[in-house]
């Protein structure tokens, strides 16, 4: 049926939600809800995650435990409002260089506003690129990050292998998305949760339900934990493990370049 999940075969590519569409025709549809998002995109967070999002964002830098050296470089991608740059970089002792990357301008606008009012802006580079086609040279990065991005970059492997290119040796891949749950009765109140109020507070705080109605539909079609690490270990990276988070409403992906 629509909804069911795509594989670690793919299928993410012709997906805008429960529609079908076009390869080559995702890239625009996502980038339109996007900027329609970019000033409120916190918001929009809270609301697909009841808060949780914040504590998720923070266990995963954490994980990416980044050297408190200034020579150390990580990239974050899909993350223009800076929410995982911030964190690696203040986790650093504000030492760290973070590249943030995102293929909408409205979002990186508004991360490096908020970059200059925080005082972070020497820290950070911001560059409007695709994840599928990184500006970057070869083992370039001490980590790579995305957080809720990598389902809705069209082609999932070739990021990947973009995200494998572009670590150095050592390296290491971290990927926090929206995933499957695995507890019965949260799932149900999950799917109740998301098909039916994240639209209409969407609706209430925006004026637009249609780009939530996007989001939810692409967190039911993404692969589920165990097809995505698949996908992690297809294109070179070891040991590849997940954690769930909050029952697996989201879920934490590691991988190794060695």
């Amino acid at each position: 049926m629509a909804e069911s999940r795509t594989s670690a075969e793919g299928g993410m590519e012709t997906s805008y939600g429960f529609r079908e569409v076009a390869d080559g025709e995702k890239q625009g549809l996502v980038n339109d809800v996007f900027h329609k998002v970019a000033k409120r995109y916190d918001i929009m967070n809270d609301v697909m995650s009841a808060g949780l999002h914040r504590v998720w964002k923070d266990a995963m830098v954490a994980a990416v435990n980044p050297r408190k050296d200034p020579t150390y470089r990580s990239l974050d991608v899909a993350g223009g409002t800076g929410d995982i740059a911030f964190r690696i970089v203040e986790a650093s002792g504000r030492l760290a260089h973070v590249t943030v990357l995102d293929i909408n301008g409205s979002m990186l606008g508004v991360g490096a506003e908020r970059a200059a009012k925080k005082g972070l802006s020497e820290n950070l580079t911001f560059v409007e690129a695709n994840a599928e086609s990184l500006p970057f040279e070869d083992n370039s990065f001490d980590a790579y990050t995305i957080a809720f991005g990598i389902r809705n970059v069209p082609h999932i492997d070739v990021a990947l292998k973009e995200a494998y290119r572009v670590l150095k040796r050592g390296g290491r891949l971290l990927v926090l998305e929206f995933s499957e749950v695995d507890m019965p009765l949260l799932d149900r109140v999950y799917e109740e949760w998301s098909f039916k109020a994240i639209p209409r507070f969407g609706q209430m705080i925006t004026g637009d339900a249609e780009p939530y109605q996007y989001l939810v539909e692409s967190i039911r079609k993404f692969p589920n934990q165990r097809d995505f690490a698949a996908m992690i270990s297809k294109v070179g990276f070891s040991r590849v493990t997940f954690t769930n988070y909050t029952g697996g409403i989201a879920a934490l992906h590691s991988g190794w370049k060695i």
